[in-house]
């Protein structure tokens, strides 16, 4: 029987760590060749398969695959491009097909969020109806960590720890200036619907007075008079006020304090600008001076700091994608377990979980891990996220910046007409 071919794609916003996952999917594929023939990686996700640009892996040297456990940013590139359902455009899932039948691709590895973990299992349904069934894996992917099923998603790990380093030295800096200068400081993270990096925020404080003195979250309605009283309150008993603010914080009747007239690939209100319209707030309203910063794509591209259990979660959800569809497991997604511990000690595992409890779903934070005024964590919370920024997983360093490698990026010739997407 002929062995088959892989293909690996990255889908959506990419991670310090989601080549870390791309380096567990090749090396373990590289160590079963007798039941893994090539790994073909799309050039620009999902896009990759649509157009038939697949870039030739094999062609990458044992020395370059390993590199990227320490690269950030997607290496075969990445994408927005949401499949429509098999219904409304069966043209596209009928070309993914047909190029991996021209390739002899038998597994599908998808290194994404719930919209990836969606497409997955379709492709896995279709497959079946077109009478050459692929293998498809799900290795999970997001900053947000908002899919289910999963005790943490990797990218967050790092994404978490760079937000709460970020804002323990900026609240330093506020701190030494206040009685003169600004008094108010506003870091803006990412989180549409899910406020996991904001809350992760918090980890900067050793005692309860610390820095950052509010969250906001997409979880919780924002309301101006609540939020300009508490500025003021913890401006007259600490002298300045540091706070986060998820991209997603809203109004209770939904709107985004952000929203703007344009959407992305998916549909989505374009957001960003939380920031600088708190600050026009708590200027107009209380007069204080104020700074802000907009984290954005600083903080899902920071290998240099990233958390070395999320490096090494990162790596172990790309190596169980292989080792599920070596076993013969279809139509699954590898996911994080926590375990249980007699001490502090932070276990975790290996597990799985079906493609179509995972895909569109998006996990929020959870009322206990919220305060009860909304504008804090818990301790049930801090206790939750504290493992997950842990250690240090530093990429080596050249006449002191990164260094970070570069793939050949060999195309695959082609054996199909041209489609237009």
């Amino acid at each position: 029987m002929t062995v088959k071919n892989a293909f690996y794609a990255q889908s959506g916003g990419v991670t310090a760590v989601i080549n870390a996952s791309a380096c567990g999917v090749l090396e373990t594929a590289r160590r079963h060749p007798d039941k893994i023939g090539k790994v073909y990686a799309g050039h620009n996700g999902i896009l990759g398969a649509l157009r038939e640009e697949l870039i030739d892996t094999s062609k990458e040297s044992g020395e370059t695959i390993a590199a990227l456990r320490h690269t950030p940013g997607g290496a075969f590139g990445s994408c927005r491009f949401k499949m429509s359902s098999i219904e409304a455009n069966e043209v596209q899932y009928r070309r993914l097909i047909e190029v991996f039948k021209a390739h002899n691709i038998g597994y599908f590895f998808y290194n994404g969020g719930g919209d990836s973990m969606d497409t997955a299992h379709k492709v896995s349904l279709y497959s079946k109806q077109m009478g050459y069934p692929i293998t498809c894996i799900g290795v999970p992917k997001t900053v947000d960590n908002d899919l289910p099923a999963t005790d943490t998603c990797p990218g967050f790990g790092s994404v978490a720890k760079y937000v709460a380093t970020s804002v323990k030295e900026a609240s330093k800096d506020i701190e030494s200036m206040h009685e003169t200068s600004t008094k108010v400081f506003i870091m803006e993270v990412m989180g549409r619907h899910a406020g996991w990096i904001t809350a992760a925020a918090a980890l900067a404080m050793e005692e309860e007075s610390d820095p950052p003195h509010m969250l906001l979250f997409p979880e919780v309605d924002f309301c101006r008079e609540t939020f300009l009283a508490k500025v003021e309150r913890i401006v007259e008993k600490h002298g300045y006020c540091v706070i986060v603010a998820s991209e997603g914080t809203h109004y209770a009747d939904g709107t985004f304090l952000s929203a703007s007239r344009t959407t992305d690939a998916f549909g989505h209100v374009q957001l960003g600008g939380t920031a600088p319209i708190l600050a026009r707030m708590v200027k107009d309203s209380l007069g204080y001076k104020y700074h802000w910063a907009v984290v954005d794509y600083l903080q899902r591209a920071a290998r240099h700091l990233a958390s070395a259990v999320d490096v090494e979660q990162a790596y172990a959800v790309g190596r169980a994608a292989v080792e599920f569809a070596l076993e013969g497991k279809n139509g699954v997604m590898a996911t994080i377990v926590r375990e249980e511990s007699n001490d502090d000690t932070y276990v975790w595992s290996i597990g799985e979980a079906p493609l179509e409890m995972v895909a569109n779903v998006e996990m929020k934070i959870p009322d206990h891990f919220i305060a009860a005024d909304g504008l804090h964590i818990t301790e049930e919370c801090r206790e939750y996220l504290k493992p997950l920024i842990q250690g240090e997983d530093f990429p080596p360093f050249k006449n002191g910046v990164p260094v970070f490698v570069k793939l050949k990026k060999e195309f695959v010739e082609t054996k199909l007409e041209k489609f237009d997407i």
